[in-house]
């Protein structure tokens, strides 16, 4: 691995993975094949580290296919205008001007919460139906990773 070596946990090679996404995303003037072997190394840092700490190869495995789910979804959106995308827990918030882009963020598997008037995405087996709370409150509970796009420079928050 070149990019991922120095990692030692989930946490750490996210985080880089951000740094290196910002860096190299073709939007942002890098090239794909250098982005193709970060999104390759990435995954397998994730496999590797989820492996090694201590967590069954069923919950390894699924750490890995969220962390690729999560990655595609945002990568598909993250140069919208206006758009504030926020990890919540096992949730990912799309907040913000979304009206102009809704055809996008519903392209990329998002669903609009009208009560809350924001769009979301959340694996089925993270769903839970019926919950009153705000999207404060939630944010509260579970904390929030801001990753927000501005003129097509990504400004990475969390």
């Amino acid at each position: 691995m070149k990019y991922f070596n120095e990692c030692q946990t989930l946490e750490e090679v996210k985080a880089l993975y951000k740094k290196l996404a910002k860096e190299n995303h073709p939007d942002a003037g890098g090239d794909t094949a250098t982005m193709q072997a970060i999104n390759t190394e990435y995954a397998y840092a994730c496999a590797v580290i989820a492996k090694g700490a201590s967590m069954s190869d069923a919950e390894a495995d699924e750490e890995i296919r969220l962390s690729e789910e999560y990655r595609q979804i945002i990568e598909a959106i993250i140069n919208l205008p206006g758009i504030v995308i926020e990890l919540v827990g096992r949730w990912l918030w799309i907040s913000g001007n979304t009206y102009p882009v809704r055809k996008e963020l519903s392209t990329a598997e998002l669903t609009y919460h009208g009560k809350k008037k924001v769009w979301y995405y959340s694996p089925d087996e993270y769903k839970k139906r019926g919950t009153n709370k705000s999207l404060d409150e939630i944010k509260a509970k579970y904390g929030s990773e801001q990753i927000t796009a501005r003129n097509n420079s990504k400004v990475l928050k969390g």
